[in-house]
């Protein structure tokens, strides 16, 4: 019987420029990191960032993740980005549902930002 979801992971290329966007751009909290891998959140499920060592993997770099994550004050976040030079796919806009973004790691992988 299934529990509870475990994890979701991202696969990128280039590992020390996903380190720099993931934990420096980003500022996810790192739970655990290695050589291939990293972790991020804890004491639930958790957003894995894996180097793709195989073509199958390296197939799913650079895609949209269909992960979105929730930001408090979006809009000052959205701006360090920009300051930072993150790429956005799509700009800060309001919605029905709230503020949303969309950012793209370096690999191109795409994410979602929302305030709600």
């Amino acid at each position: 019987m299934v529990e509870a979801m475990k994890n979701v992971v991202v696969f990128v290329r280039d590992f020390e420029a996903a380190k720099r966007f993931y934990k420096e751009q980003l500022k996810l909290p790192l739970a655990q990191e290695g050589v291939t891998m990293m972790e991020f959140f804890s004491g639930g499920a958790t957003l894995g960032v894996a180097m793709a060592l195989t073509d199958e993997a390296a197939a799913l770099a650079g895609r949209h993740t269909g992960i979105t994550l929730r930001v408090k004050d979006i809009d000052d976040f959205c701006r360090e980005l920009t300051d930072t030079g993150v790429r956005f796919e799509q700009p800060l806009e309001q919605s029905p549902w709230g503020k949303m973004a969309v950012v793209a790691d370096p690999d191109g992988n795409l994410f979602a930002l929302a305030d709600r």
